[in-house]
């Protein structure tokens, strides 16, 4: 059977066991005769010694209650003193030394090492002046310093170490917390992006797939149904690609999660004749063709366009759609202006397309704005750009 170590042991139990050791090594030390530090023969009987020292072991299972385990133990140590000075009292004496600096509160720990270099300061005095020589004085104070200074000094140094440690375990407990906290935002915003990026390939293909098929069965001309029913096939072809390729970013994992480009305003034609196969009038102003942009303005600007043209053709069906794109001080300006007014309503102001076309600006760093104006509607976004070269 392993034994176990101190440190697993219950408190009382450590305690008893120093006690038990301290009293076995005092005991030895009177036995040997060997325990008197000042005088060459001890008058006291050999029962007081130890009963000294059990009486001082027997308060080591307080030695964690300070200041009382001090106060009694001090008590003993006079008793002691006043007998003549023996080595096992004084070393026992030594660990109450130290449990008050380790045990107890700051104040009492700071208190302590004052009091361990007013002891020195003291016996050298009083040795001072009872042996009128400063040489023996000298050499009883540094015999107090094993007895006084350096048990204070060791639980001191103790204390510090172990506050660090409750210090770095701290900082590592709330390091963890604002990593758990910055996990969470991440997941938050990564659902949100999702979301988003969702409710643009199904709001805006599949709303244009339904007007269009609507369309496509209240037309009497085959050629020009044929034209509307290709444009569907082509808005639900966009559909399940960029279904497809959303599922994959999901499922791959590092550099493999880039298996197929965003879209981009180079693919704002395709856009543009899927909302004009609805029997919407597109116009198409002026554009930034051929300027690199980065990937995540570029892809803004094209989401918003998508869903701008998307409630075009849910809220202005046969309408004039008007799309401009413009730089301006460092800033890359998307303007979707219709001719015809929303109907009234939260949809209209509140609705998640506009919801999520304000966060994907925001996202960026740039504004948007939404409403009526001069007889429409109009979309408005700034997304900030450095200038291109």
């Amino acid at each position: 059977m392993p034994i176990p170590r101190l440190r697993s042991l219950p408190v009382w139990q450590q305690d008893a066991l120093i006690a038990l050791t301290t009293w076995l090594i005092g005991f030895l030390v009177y036995a040997s005769g060997i325990h008197e530090l000042v005088l060459v023969t001890d008058h006291a009987p050999l029962w007081v010694r130890l009963l000294e020292l059990t009486a001082l072991c027997g308060l080591e299972l307080l030695r964690r209650r300070v200041p009382l385990a001090l106060l009694l133990a001090t008590a003993v140590l006079a008793v002691d003193v006043w007998l003549g000075p023996s080595l096992p009292v004084m070393i026992v004496f030594t660990d109450f030394l130290y449990a008050a600096t380790l045990y107890g509160s700051r104040r009492a720990s700071r208190v302590m090492i004052g009091v361990a270099a007013l002891a020195v300061l003291a016996v050298f005095a009083a040795v001072l002046v009872f042996a009128q020589q400063w040489r023996t004085a000298v050499l009883a104070a540094v015999g107090v310093l094993p007895f006084v200074v350096t048990p204070v000094w060791w639980a001191a140094n103790v204390r510090q170490q172990r506050d660090i440690a409750e210090a770095e375990r701290a900082n590592a407990a709330q390091l963890a917390k604002i990593a758990e906290l910055d996990r969470r935002a991440a997941v938050a915003a990564e659902r949100g992006r999702m979301a988003r990026d969702l409710h643009d390939v199904i709001a805006g293909h599949l709303s244009a797939i339904a007007i269009q098929s609507e369309a496509a069965l209240s037309l009497a001309d085959p050629k020009l149904a044929k034209t509307v029913l290709e444009s569907v096939r082509e808005n639900s072809v966009s559909a399940l690609e960029e279904m497809r390729a959303m599922i994959g970013l999901l499922k791959a994992e590092g550099a493999a999660a880039e298996t197929t480009a965003p879209a981009r305003l180079a693919d704002l034609a395709k856009l543009v004749e899927s909302a004009r196969a609805t029997g919407l009038e597109v116009r198409v102003g002026s554009t930034v063709d051929g300027v690199p942009l980065p990937t995540a303005v570029d892809l803004t600007a094209y989401r918003i366009a998508q869903e701008a043209l998307t409630n075009a053709v849910k809220h202005a069906p046969g309408g004039r759609v008007d799309l401009d794109f413009r730089w301006l001080d460092g800033t890359l300006e998307v303007e979707i202006r219709n001719d015809v007014f929303h109907p009234p309503g939260d949809a209209a102001t509140t609705g998640t397309g506009l919801l999520n076309m304000r966060e994907r600006a925001d996202a960026v760093g740039g504004t948007l704005t939404a409403g009526p104006a001069d007889d429409g509607w109009r979309v408005h976004a700034e997304l900030p750009v450095s200038e291109p070269r």
